[in-house]
């Protein structure tokens, strides 16, 4: 999950921490990551981006719980149809993996596509799932952290913990 655009709930922290108690409504949150600021990918003079990654135990198909997250982030001001890509935005909600699954749809990829080439994904993720095996790579998330190749979007400056009091993370 991430924003870099204040929403109706507030500064992007306060934005996820809100995301965070609706994801409640589409499963049981069992878990987050520590919140970081990331730098913006892809689209320059934007302000950095507030990310975390959070586990959600769900009965939902991955279908609905992609509808779901993308319901949330539309409460929160995201309209995906009218956003720049990669562009600043209110809430971003990912659905990166989902059990061992491995989909390729239309509107629909799991793991998430990118999510081995992401320092802003797989900081967060390590923190709370460092041992899982990434379906179809054979890595675990910690093994895919430790071989991202040096970049300015993997750089120390790129991926950086930060506090906010509204959040509370667990550690995996």
């Amino acid at each position: 999950m991430g924003g870099n655009l204040a929403s109706a709930a507030g500064a992007p922290e306060a934005t996820l921490a809100a995301a965070v108690r609706r994801l409640e409504s589409l499963g049981c949150v069992v878990c987050r990551s520590p919140l970081y600021s990331t730098a913006p990918i892809g689209l320059s003079g934007q302000p950095r981006f507030v990310n975390a990654v959070v586990e959600v135990a769900t009965d939902l198909a991955a279908r609905e719980l992609l509808a779901g997250l993308q319901a949330i982030e539309l409460e929160f001001g995201r309209n995906r149809s009218a956003g720049i890509a990669n562009g600043p935005r209110t809430l971003d909600l990912d659905l990166l993996l989902m059990d061992e699954l491995e989909v390729s749809e239309p509107g629909l990829e799991l793991p998430h596509p990118r999510l081995a080439e992401r320092a802003f994904v797989l900081v967060p993720l390590n923190e709370i799932a460092a041992q899982r095996i990434v379906p179809g790579r054979g890595k675990t998330v910690a093994e895919l952290l430790a071989g991202l190749p040096a970049s300015s979007e993997n750089a120390p400056y790129a991926v950086v913990r930060i506090e906010y009091d509204g959040w509370r993370a667990c550690e995996g």
